[in-house]
C-alpha cells in the first residue's frame, strides 16, 4: 500500500508541490515522500487511538477530498507541521501543500478501493496494512459494516453487512453484485 501511496503522492505533487516555487527544487521528492509517510503514518495512528469509526467513515462516504473531513484535517496537519519541522518550508507554504495534497491523495485512494473494477487498491488490504493485521483489522471492517447496516444494505436483516447481503441484494434486486458493491461503497 505504501508503494500505491507514494505514487498518488507523486501524481498529485506535481501541482502543489513541483510547480510550487515556494518549494525548493531539491526538495520535491523529499517534500512528496513525506506526503505518503504522513498519510500512512496519520492513519495508522487514528487506528492505533481508536478511530475505527472515523476510518469507516472516510471509506464509505463521499468526504474524504472534503476539508472539513477530521481524517482529512488531522492528516492536514500532520504533514503541515512535519513539512516545517523537516525541510524548513513556512507554514503558509506547508498548509498551502499540504491543503492541497492530503484531500486528492486520499480522496484517490478511497475511489480506487471502492471501485470494484480497481484490483490496486482494496479496502481489506488498505486496512490491513494500516491497522498492521492486528486486532483493529476487524474493528474498522465492523464500523464499516455498521454504517453500511445504516445505509440500508443489511439485505438480510442479521445486523451486518456480509456476502449474505450481497447474494440477497443479487437475487432480490437482479442488480448484479456490481451494483451492491457499488450501493456499498457509494458509487
Amino acid at each position: 500500500m505504501f508503494e500505491q501511496l507514494t505514487q498518488l503522492a507523486q501524481q498529485f505533487g506535481v501541482e502543489s508541490v513541483v510547480k510550487n516555487q515556494a518549494v525548493p527544487n531539491e526538495q520535491n521528492e523529499a517534500v512528496m515522500s513525506e506526503a505518503s509517510n504522513s498519510i500512512f503514518s496519520g492513519l495508522q495512528k487514528i487506528v492505533a487511538e481508536g478511530g475505527a469509526d472515523q476510518l469507516a467513515g472516510l471509506f464509505l462516504g463521499n468526504n474524504a477530498q472534503n476539508n472539513s473531513n477530521p481524517v482529512v484535517q488531522q492528516l492536514t496537519e500532520q504533514l503541515t507541521g512535519n513539512l516545517g519541522e523537516k525541510f524548513g518550508i513556512s507554514n503558509e507554504t506547508a498548509s498551502s501543500v499540504a491543503g492541497s495534497l492530503i484531500p486528492q491523495i486520499l480522496g484517490s485512494l478511497v475511489n480506487k478501493a471502492k471501485d470494484p473494477n480497481d484490483s490496486s487498491f482494496q479496502i481489506s488490504d488498505v486496512i490491513a496494512a494500516i491497522s498492521g493485521n492486528s486486532g483493529q483489522n476487524s474493528s474498522i471492517m465492523e464500523a464499516i459494516s455498521k454504517y453500511g447496516g445504516q445505509f440500508g444494505l443489511d439485505q438480510n436483516a442479521d445486523g451486518k453487512v456480509d456476502i449474505s447481503d450481497a447474494m440477497s441484494a443479487i437475487t432480490k434486486n437482479g442488480g448484479g453484485l456490481g451494483g451492491m458493491l457499488g450501493k456499498l461503497f457509494g458509487k
